[in-house]
């Protein structure tokens, strides 16, 4: 299910919803009906494989493994 944004026609909201394409989206402002989708902005490329990467570097030098399977665990 994508996120839309939208803008109120009646109270000048603006915000966003997660939406199938069956549902009738209203303000969660004023209630209308009376809706414009807008164009969003593409996310950014997701830096978490660099993150996990980096979360995991650091917790093998503190030798925290709880949250690793056996083949992700150094073998020192």
């Amino acid at each position: 299910m994508p996120i839309y944004d939208y803008h109120c026609l009646d109270c000048n909201a603006i915000f966003d919803k997660l939406v199938m394409s069956s549902t009738m989206v209203s303000c969660p402002e004023c209630k209308s009906e009376k809706l414009e989708k807008l164009v969003s902005k593409p996310a950014p490329r997701s830096l978490t494989p660099e993150i996990v990467s980096s979360a995991r570097a650091q917790a093998a030098k503190e030798g925290h493994f709880s949250n690793y399977g056996k083949s992700e665990r150094s073998r020192s």
